[in-house]
């Protein structure tokens, strides 16, 4: 890789919870992270959200608002992200795994008390003091 990948943090609201799943892939296995992936080329941000909420928990989000930024990078991985976090409320959808191969159990946490291991960029965004009742759904 001769440049960074920029990829989506999706923070979840639901009834002032938010949704982590636990990563089944070689990057951070059996890592705690909130929805997300890479954004695709020419694509805007809230399509970005709105699609990978879609395709990894088959939920629909509203109020996609921007939290902040991380740089993250795995050394052992060759690797470089770029981490967007957005924060958006629960519309819709009955919570389903769309992709198990990537990762299990999302489940709902209160934001004052997260699993760990947390995925790097998770930690990262919280090395930033970001206050989740900020953004929480009202």
């Amino acid at each position: 890789m001769d440049r960074p990948i920029v990829g989506t943090g999706i923070i979840i609201f639901k009834e002032g919870k938010i949704l982590l799943g636990l990563r089944k892939k070689k990057i951070g296995h059996n890592e705690w992270q909130f929805a997300g992936g890479k954004v695709d080329l020419f694509e805007d941000f809230e399509t970005t959200v709105l699609r990978e909420a879609k395709e990894e928990t088959n939920l629909d989000v509203t109020n996609v608002r921007f939290v902040g930024v991380t740089n993250d990078i795995y050394k052992d991985f060759d690797r470089h992200y770029i981490t967007l976090f957005f924060a958006c409320d629960y519309k819709s959808g009955p919570l389903f795994n769309n992709e198990p191969e990537k990762a299990q159990d999302w489940t709902w946490y209160d934001p004052n008390n997260l699993p760990q291991p947390l995925f790097l960029p998770v930690k990262n965004l919280l090395k930033q003091n970001i206050d989740f009742s900020q953004y929480a759904d009202k």
